[in-house]
């Protein structure tokens, strides 16, 4: 399976627009954005993501909420989701890791870097 399609759940405008583009430029996905962790459970089905990165701390249900949602429901309960967080202490990724998400991307990230990160990161779980 191809990785084409990336659904990112994120609340802050600046960090939507920086990965956005990378994913798009540097990676050539194609990037859905939603502003919440509700928009996305309500457009990730119509979307139909190849993967799905989520912020941890977002208004409304929080990221690891967002990803027990997506595992709850058999239409999405197979996409592999990546966190992309500040909340990254071993316990806290540890804890991400346990609930099912593939791995988690430090914030900042490294916009340059983004989209091959999240290659690797599909690579490892997918080869």
């Amino acid at each position: 399976m191809t990785l084409k399609r990336i659904l990112y759940a994120e609340d802050e405008p600046d960090i939507q627009a920086v990965a956005k583009l990378a994913l798009e430029m540097l990676g050539g996905f194609q990037v859905l954005i939603c502003n919440t962790g509700i928009e996305a459970l309500e457009k990730v089905q119509d979307f139909a993501p190849d993967l799905i990165l989520l912020d941890v701390m977002m208004p409304g249900i929080d990221g690891p909420t967002t990803l027990l949602r997506l595992r709850a429901d058999p239409a999405t309960a197979g996409i592999p989701v990546i966190f992309l967080t500040a909340k990254v202490q071993p316990s806290e990724v540890l804890q991400y890791q346990s609930m099912g998400a593939l791995d988690v991307i430090a914030k900042p990230f490294d916009p340059m870097g983004l989209a091959a990160e999240v290659k690797k990161i599909w690579g490892r779980n997918h080869a």
